[in-house]
């Protein structure tokens, strides 16, 4: 296997699990005021937006197609 083909073939599969996995994502929120800190720290399990996960299937399936070529 050629380098592109597998390269491709790792966002493809990247792409079609975005669509099903949740990304997390931890804000801290917080407030300083001399020596006192006073915080929130918040978690998030976004989906990414679906344009994201076409895109990464359609460079996956590019890059697999231009690997997968042979050379006269």
């Amino acid at each position: 296997m050629k380098a592109l083909f597998v390269v491709g073939l790792i966002i493809l599969v990247l792409g079609i699990l975005s669509f099903f996995i949740p990304v997390p994502h931890t804000e801290h929120h917080g407030l300083d005021a001399g020596d006192i800190h006073v915080g929130v720290n918040t978690h998030h399990d976004d989906m990414l937006p679906p344009y994201v996960g076409i895109g990464l299937i359609v460079v996956g399936g590019a890059l697999m197609v231009a690997g997968g070529r042979r050379r006269a």
